[in-house]
């Protein structure tokens, strides 16, 4: 019996606006990867076309300039990662019936957060390495972080005052301080936690993290925040 002749599938052609959005992406994923390793000084635009297997030329038609490619990179991440940490500390809030409790606000704060950067894709690995990197850098890294997080951070420390009335503003942000700090290394993954434990502990072990990450930061609060001079006695 002979079969009926099959029609070739078409492929659908993509449009210009596609095919622009499908470059920029390729573009910001090398230019992440690459940024992630060497910094932002350590790469140029070849360096980024080159990744690509693009001319580049083709990153001018793009971008102005590597700053500004820079800039896109960190935003793409940064308007996810803060979108899923409003939405916790929202959700969070929601449960409310009564005061916050610091350990509720820091796993909204931190536990969405290292979950995005633990199991989405490659490229929030470099992501979370590049944030760290940017977090230490103190010729513009502290203007990017107060552009892009002032506000989830400010909501956090509202919270962290509502659980803690007692406690002097000051060692509210210190301990946020300390927070961000612990964060910044744990999403670097240098791997130094690796070798001083021989192994027993990993830096990518996220969940082994976050088993301990809030209470360690909690109990500190708490530390911080007790009355002066029950502390000097």
């Amino acid at each position: 019996m002979t079969l009926p002749a099959t029609k070739p599938s078409k492929r659908k052609i993509q449009t210009k606006a596609e095919r622009r959005a499908e470059t920029t992406e390729q573009i910001l994923d090398a230019a992440e990867f690459l940024f992630s390793r060497h910094g932002f000084y350590g790469v140029t635009l070849k360096d980024v076309a080159k990744k690509v297997g693009v001319h580049h030329t083709l990153l001018n038609y793009y971008f102005a300039d590597k700053q500004s490619l820079f800039d896109e990179v960190f935003a793409r991440r940064a308007k996810v990662a803060n979108k899923v940490r409003m939405e916790a500390l929202d959700a969070y809030e929601a449960t409310l019936d009564g005061p916050p409790t610091v350990e509720g606000a820091l796993h909204a704060f931190l536990d969405t957060n290292l979950d995005l950067y633990d199991q989405g894709d490659q490229g929030w690995h470099y992501a979370g390495t590049l944030a760290a990197a940017v977090s230490n850098t103190p010729e513009w890294g502290a203007e990017l972080f107060d552009e892009w997080f002032d506000p989830i951070v400010l909501r956090l420390i509202d919270l962290l005052k509502r659980a803690m009335p007692e406690c002097p503003e000051e060692d509210v942000f210190w301990g946020y301080h300390f927070v961000s700090g612990s964060l910044m290394l744990t999403l670097a993954r240098t791997g130094r936690i690796d070798k001083l434990s021989n192994g027993l502990c990993k830096a990518d072990d996220f969940d082994a993290i976050k088993a301990r990450m809030v209470d360690f930061m909690a109990a500190g609060f708490r530390a911080a925040c007790r009355d002066k001079s029950a502390r000097s006695t």
